[in-house]
């Protein structure tokens, strides 16, 4: 088993677990957009962003903050940009994880990245709790969100709770638990259902289906795609890249 990617402790919501060959897909899964659902603390500023961290400032401003400002300060924090991840992150530094050097007191620099935010909005406001929904690319922490966007306010913020709900079309409304699974025998997705996001070619031809069980190219005749799943009936055969006129299996599900 393996899993598409993590959340962080304290957060909750879908994770994507892959099972037997439908391991070898990972790297077809791992960069899809996800979507958040969490809570905003403002006025209160911890090292790591997020409520395991420490306070390390409280500003009292937040109550007289104008709520058009608000909004637009959220707004401006959606499109493509540039983001600073945390320093207590799984990045890595010189081979070890960032927030491992973090917490022995070293100072840790990790480049911004580029992020996009395609949709970021407020859900509601109680308090200095700001609830939201955030729709991201991969590789986007909402902890910076949530930094960036007390930095932008004055007053400093940090991430409160946070419940990943999607991740590429999978929804968590449809997710699994193990119970669901050992107990109730309740059942799981195809891996043709795990790639539906790529590009498909029927390949139902027995001698065609051969070929790529074995890892032999396959003619790209009638399609302009550069990766494709390659489907008989429903059932996933493999993964195949463009090389010049050929498809190339990358990655075979049988044998």
């Amino acid at each position: 088993m393996g899993h598409t990617g993590t959340l962080d402790p304290f957060a909750t919501g879908l994770l994507v677990i892959l099972v037997g060959r439908a391991t070898r897909l990972s790297q077809y899964l791992v960069g899809l957009d996800k979507v958040y659902e969490g809570t905003i603390r403002l006025g209160v500023s911890t090292d790591t962003h997020d409520l395991t961290g420490e306070v390390t400032a409280t500003v009292d401003s937040w109550g007289t903050l104008d709520r058009d400002r608000l909004h637009e300060e959220v707004k401006a924090l959606t499109g493509r940009t540039d983001q600073r991840p945390p320093r207590y992150s799984a990045k890595k530094v010189g081979g070890q994880r960032a927030h491992r050097l973090a917490r022995k007191g070293e100072v840790v620099e990790l480049p911004s990245r580029e992020i996009e935010v395609f949709d970021f909005s407020v859900v509601s406001i109680v308090g200095a709790d700001l609830d939201f929904r955030c729709s991201v690319s991969s590789g986007t922490y909402v902890r910076a969100l949530a930094r960036d966007l007390g930095g932008a306010l004055g007053c400093g913020a940090h991430l409160r709770s946070l419940r990943r709900t999607a991740v590429g079309k999978f929804r968590v409304e449809e997710a699994r638990t193990l119970p669901d699974i050992e107990e109730f025998g309740a059942s799981i997705g195809s891996p043709a259902e795990a790639v539906e996001h790529l590009p498909r070619l029927s390949i139902d031809n027995p001698d065609v289906r051969k070929k790529v069980v074995h890892g032999q190219p396959i003619p790209a005749t009638g399609s302009n795609e550069e990766l494709v799943a390659l489907i008989d009936g429903q059932q996933l055969i493999g993964i195949a890249e463009r090389s010049d006129d050929m498809f190339k299996p990358r990655v075979v599900m049988e044998g």
